[in-house]
């Protein structure tokens, strides 16, 4: 089952599309997906372009061949903004020999993984007389800010789906679960008055104080006990605190961002539920008056995939023949689109080259051995289930 990646060419693709803006927002994937298309053009694969908004584009490319299941390569095409810090160019990919280092921003997060399965798919198309069934590489829009591209595709329901492999950067071990993300927006209300007489209104900021402690006081003693063990806690938190509108009037509104991270087994409307019961009790007991008046957008809730599932046991057999020691199964503390290939019908883990821990800053890079690993990785696996 040895692959045999192009090395150089797989160098060549990912400065390809290091060098493509695709910095989210605003995010312009349809540049990304039109070099993959282009990339991909000798190799036998349909490929179809769609737009869910202007310039924010999924590209799904597809070989049928026989009968057999139908197994997805899926990552994003958008990356976070560059941001400062940087010791040179970076959306110009650049190889430190040194180190064994591709620098980019996106190199690990996750035009890498990306790159890697280009390839992958590239072998496979060049041997299909090894397998059966219907290979896919779905790539995807909008996954560092709300998902939307990969929502877009649970919307339309027209994808079947049997196996999905989901390209982040996990230094090449199988991820097979990871945490969920709700944020609403709480609007803590009180009386606005002219601030020299104070004491005739309601200072909503005062207001918000008092409920940020019962905030902390539920992440403490309800929410760290609530523990999953791949991802580690649920967890409820304060990201934002907005109140005012002049300098001379006591506040009458204070809104509070509140990020609430949900682990597998938690239902996203059962959470909701509990969000809206703190409140009420924060009014009955201590007279403060909030509500949640918005949900901001998130990447989506928590999944698992069973460590028994065939895949699960493809994906650490195919990495420990690739020389991971420890291939897992591991959780991630962030969300994915891993939740939405579920929400398919996909049996699926999380596979792809780098460090999550430099993904979003400056002088972000893959580890090129990491890189080229990736791409044998995702043949063994892809080959494993499509004999299945």
């Amino acid at each position: 089952m040895t692959a045999s990646p192009d090395v150089s060419r797989m160098k060549r693709d990912l400065a390809a599309l290091v060098g493509i803006d695709s910095q989210n927002p605003p995010g312009r994937e349809r540049d990304v997906a039109e070099a993959v298309r282009d990339l991909m053009l000798a190799t036998g694969f349909d490929t179809e372009l769609s737009d869910y908004a202007a310039g924010r584009t999924n590209i799904i490319l597809r070989l049928e061949n026989g009968p057999g299941p139908a197994f997805a390569f899926n990552t994003h095409m958008d990356v976070v903004p560059v941001g400062q810090g940087w010791s040179a160019a970076p959306l110009i990919l650049r190889e430190d020999t040194s180190t064994g280092r591709l620098y980019g921003r996106g190199a690990c997060d996750a035009k890498g993984p990306l790159a890697a399965m280009l390839e992958a798919m590239r072998l496979l198309a060049a041997n299909r007389s090894q397998w059966s069934g219907t290979l896919l590489g779905i790539f995807v829009a909008d996954e560092e800010a709300a998902s939307a591209g990969a929502k877009t595709l649970v919307a339309a329901r027209t994808l079947k789906i049997d196996f999905a492999v989901i390209g982040e950067p996990t230094a090449n071990t199988t991820f097979t679960a990871h945490k969920g993300s709700l944020r609403p927006v709480v609007r803590v209300h009180g009386v606005a008055v002219h601030s020299g007489t104070p004491h005739l209104g309601e200072n909503a900021i005062y207001r918000a104080g008092e409920l940020l402690w019962l905030i902390a006081q539920h992440h403490d003693d309800v929410l760290c006990h609530r523990h999953h063990p791949l991802v580690g806690s649920a967890s409820l938190t304060v990201t934002r605190v907005t109140g005012g509108h002049a300098d001379n009037v006591i506040p009458e509104s204070c809104d509070l961002l509140l990020d609430r991270r949900m682990v597998p087994g938690e239902d996203e409307t059962a959470v909701k539920a509990e969000l809206a019961g703190l409140l009420a009790t924060a009014q009955a007991r201590y007279g403060i008056r909030a509500e949640i008046v918005d949900f901001k957008p998130t990447t989506g809730g928590a999944t698992e995939t069973p460590a028994s599932a065939p895949i699960v046991q493809a994906a650490l057999t195919a990495c420990r023949n690739n020389g991971v020691a420890a291939p897992g199964p591991y959780g991630f503390q962030g969300g994915c689109d891993l939740v939405h290939f579920r929400a398919l019908g996909a049996s699926g883990v999380v596979i792809g080259p780098g460090d999550l821990a430099v993904a979003h800053k400056a002088e972000e890079f893959v580890p090129l051995d990491e890189f080229i690993n990736a791409a044998r990785i995702y043949h063994d696996l892809a080959l494993t289930m499509l004999r299945s």
